[in-house]
């Protein structure tokens, strides 16, 4: 999916809501236990609710990783549903790979070529041979974490260096003369609020994927005080918030009205500022 097009997504849904498939086999409501297949009989429910709001799913590998070969088949199943029924939706791994070239290169092999995803997460902290493996798919994207909400985000990425620049301000920079903004995405959390306008300086183009928005406190209408672009430029990402918003075997009901309620907001927001 180019840049365009998803931003032909956002206008025509109004919406530049993200959800998370972070589906957790201790959190999914009972009934569904029964099923053959719990994670994928959940995230279709999840996904048939929510598709006309949302312009993008990000399951989470770790809940699919650590059910072993169980997992994998329903985080292949997912993506191939999403795939052939909303076929309009991005669909994110957030796997958080990097590693040396070699390895980066099974990695991206895996995402974009054994699963259809339309972009995967990484870590930036090897440096540009783990990330580059990434970015040699046309029309795939790299989403490379540069400002996350989590309390430990303080320890590394607010460092300076000898002329003042924060860790996560030389990650923006340098990493921009390995992909554009037609290929790279990078992670800021909600939570970071006016370091938008510090990422904005350094990256004013470039799509932001914003976790952090609800179960975590961030305030969407912050974020798009000082986040958003002429071309949106934001995906704000929703995961306990709303596939946890019911437990019942309403669930699905309760993950649209949660849904739908950021879609409201989104829609106000682009409406004030585009």
């Amino acid at each position: 999916m180019t840049k365009k097009e998803l931003f032909e997504q956002i206008k025509k849904k109004e919406s530049f809501l993200c959800v998370g498939l972070d589906t957790d086999m201790e959190k999914i409501p009972p009934h569904l236990l029964y099923e053959e297949d719990p994670i994928f009989a959940f995230n279709k429910e999840i996904i048939d609710a929510t598709a006309d709001l949302c312009v993008a799913y990000k399951p989470n590998t770790a809940f699919y990783e650590s059910q072993g070969i169980q997992g994998w088949t329903a985080l292949i199943k997912t993506v191939n549903y999403i795939r052939t029924h909303y076929p309009e939706q991005f669909i994110i791994a957030d796997a958080k790979r990097g590693d040396i070239g070699n390895t980066s290169a099974m990695y991206a092999k895996t995402f974009f070529e054994n699963i259809e995803f339309d972009a995967v997460t990484v870590a930036p902290y090897m440096g540009e041979d783990s990330v580059t493996p990434f970015l040699g798919y046309p029309s795939k994207w790299v989403i490379l974490l540069a400002l996350t909400s989590n309390k430990g985000s303080q320890d590394f990425q607010l460092m300076k260096d000898e002329t003042g620049l924060n860790l996560f301000e030389k990650v923006l920079q340098d990493s921009q003369t390995w992909g554009n903004n037609e290929n790279m995405i990078y992670v800021v959390g909600a939570t970071q609020g006016k370091s938008f306008e510090t990422i904005r300086k350094h990256a004013p183009n470039h799509f932001l994927l914003v976790p952090g928005v609800g179960a975590q406190g961030g305030s969407l209408q912050e974020v798009c005080k000082y986040g958003m672009t002429s071309e949106c430029g934001l995906l704000v990402n929703s995961s306990r918030g709303i596939i946890y918003a019911d437990n019942t075997i309403d669930f699905a009901e309760g993950a649209r009205k949660a849904a739908q309620n950021l879609q409201v907001q989104m829609a106000i927001e682009l409406e004030n500022r585009l």
